[in-house]
C-alpha cells in the first residue's frame, strides 16, 4: 500500500505548483501551458529566434531593465532556469507554435521548404537577396 501511495503523487505532479502545467497526452505534449502577458510572450518569441535583449528593448520600446523584468516574470511562469530553458519549456507547452519564426531571410524560405510549404512572399525576397549576395562574394573570391 505504501508502494502504491507513491506513485499516486508521482503520477500527479504537474509541474511546477501554480504554474498551470497540465498532465503530458499519449505523445508526450503537455496540453496546457503556463500564462504568459502578451509582452512575455512577445519577448519568449524573440529570444526564441535568437534576438539580444538590446535589441528586443528598441523594438518594444522599453529599457533593457524593464526587458529584464518581463524576461524574469516570464522564466518564473515557465520555471525556467534560463532564457534557453524558457525557450525549450515555452516549446513543449505549445506557446511557439512551430511556425517559422523568422520571415524574410534564408532561414525562414528553407524552414517552409522542410515543412513541405510554398516560402511566403517575405521570405522569397529575403532568399532571392541572401543569394544575390552569395553570388557577389563568390565573384570575388574569384
Amino acid at each position: 500500500m505504501a508502494g502504491q501511495c507513491g506513485r499516486g503523487r508521482r503520477a500527479d505532479r504537474r509541474g511546477p505548483p501554480g504554474h498551470g502545467y497540465g498532465p503530458p497526452d499519449p505523445r508526450g505534449r503537455v496540453v496546457t501551458g503556463p500564462h504568459l502577458s502578451p509582452k512575455e510572450q512577445i519577448v519568449l518569441r524573440r529570444f526564441s529566434e535568437g534576438a539580444t535583449c538590446s535589441r528586443i528593448a528598441h523594438e518594444l520600446g522599453i529599457s533593457e531593465v524593464s526587458l529584464r523584468v518581463y524576461s524574469h516574470r516570464m522564466r518564473k511562469a515557465l520555471g525556467a532556469r534560463s532564457i534557453a530553458h524558457a525557450v525549450l519549456l515555452g516549446c513543449r507547452a505549445g506557446l511557439l507554435d512551430g511556425q517559422p519564426q523568422r520571415h524574410g531571410d534564408h532561414a525562414g524560405y528553407t524552414a517552409h521548404l522542410r515543412r513541405g510549404e510554398e516560402p511566403c512572399e517575405p521570405c522569397r525576397l529575403g532568399e532571392r537577396a541572401y543569394r544575390s549576395t552569395q553570388r557577389a562574394g563568390n565573384r570575388e573570391v574569384a
